[in-house]
């Protein structure tokens, strides 16, 4: 699944995939300095139980890591992720 990156206001930003102008999934956070607060992840019910919230937390893992920035956790899903994976250790705040 190909996810767009959008800025949606001065310091917010989101990872997000739309189809027929329906949103399917997203991520945002909102940009402060060189840490990217991850504040939500959405992922429609038509896309439930695929990886798709995994996806984007791996599409917004890989932007963070080709601008040198740190992500911080406050989305529920992001925690989780953060808690039950090694793999964004380098990236985590």
């Amino acid at each position: 699944m190909e996810f767009q990156l959008q800025q949606l206001a001065e310091n917010k930003f989101a990872f997000l995939n739309e189809q027929a102008g329906e949103k399917l999934a997203e991520i945002t956070w909102q940009q402060n300095g060189s840490v990217m607060v991850m504040d939500h992840t959405y992922v429609s019910d038509k896309l439930r139980g695929q990886g798709v919230a995994k996806q984007l937390l791996d599409q917004a893992a890989t932007y963070a890591r080709e601008n040198g920035y740190k992500m911080e956790a406050v989305c529920s899903y992001v925690v989780a992720a953060f808690e039950k994976s090694d793999a964004y250790n380098d990236v985590k705040q």
